[in-house]
């Protein structure tokens, strides 16, 4: 299917940074005419640019650094920030958390929540939930990039087509009113497409810092968060926003 064939360049042209068209052929064994429409639908999404002969990642796409030294940045903002997404979560609730230094914190202050199911796709998420019994989790499949910590690819966005979402706690690298949510990792797209997608309610944490920035994708457009949890009052235009939406923003003190 050309959709998921032009996905997959994607990630391969990201990950890469930058590919011939021959390598295009070689890796999805099609004729070159057809790598070259692929590759028209590919630079028009603004991700990506044509080369002499190939195509590249553009300069301005932001690169991921370790999971571990994002984790440790702004640390108590993050966890202030996730204790009061807490209190959104009600026993019954079957909800996802996403991948994020910021999100990895909801498990503490939700673990005496009774009959909660939790899918993720977050290595750390998993690890902590491991001893409490009152929680069912249920783990996407796919790859494990471990500079997020994440398990991604197709076949994680597949499983949770099976599943119906009460809330999701999303993360984000970006936030914008053009732009929406934005996230650096082309291979977490579909799992947080779907996501947004098949969830009641849609929950997005992120700090302040994120305001007014734009990562390489946009997963979900701003219209589509129903509760931003952030620990400062947003610029005018993101509450202007947020009220002609009638959607709520919930502040960490």
């Amino acid at each position: 299917m050309r959709s998921k064939r032009i996905e997959s360049m994607e990630d391969y042209i990201f990950n890469h940074k930058s590919v011939t068209l021959d390598q295009l052929c070689a890796e999805f064994n099609v004729s070159k005419n057809t790598v070259r429409r692929d590759v028209e639908e590919i630079v028009s999404r603004g991700n990506f640019k044509k080369i002499y002969g190939g195509v590249c990642i553009r300069q301005s796409a932001k690169e991921l650094i370790s999971f571990d030294e994002r984790k440790i940045k702004n640390l108590p903002l993050k966890q202030r920030i996730a204790l009061k997404a807490a209190e959104i979560v009600e026993d019954g609730d079957i909800i996802f958390i996403d991948s994020g230094t910021t999100t990895c914190h909801l498990l503490e202050s939700i673990k005496d929540r009774q009959n909660l199911t939790i899918l993720t796709n977050s290595l750390d998420v998993i690890n902590q939930a491991v001893p409490y019994g009152n929680i069912e989790v249920i783990s996407l499949s796919g790859s494990l990039n471990r500079k997020t910590l994440s398990f991604t690819g197709l076949s994680a966005a597949n499983v949770l087509q099976s599943y119906n979402i009460s809330k999701a706690f999303m993360a984000c690298t970006g936030l914008s009113i053009e732009n929406g949510a934005t996230n650096s990792s082309p291979l977490e797209y579909d799992i947080k497409r779907t996501v947004v997608r098949k969830s009641q309610l849609v929950c997005l944490l992120a700090d302040s810092s994120k305001f007014g920035t734009t990562s390489l994708m946009t997963y979900c457009g701003l219209d589509e968060i129903d509760i931003l949890v952030t620990d400062s009052t947003p610029p005018k235009e993101y509450a202007d926003f947020f009220a002609g939406c009638k959607h709520q923003i919930l502040l960490a003190k």
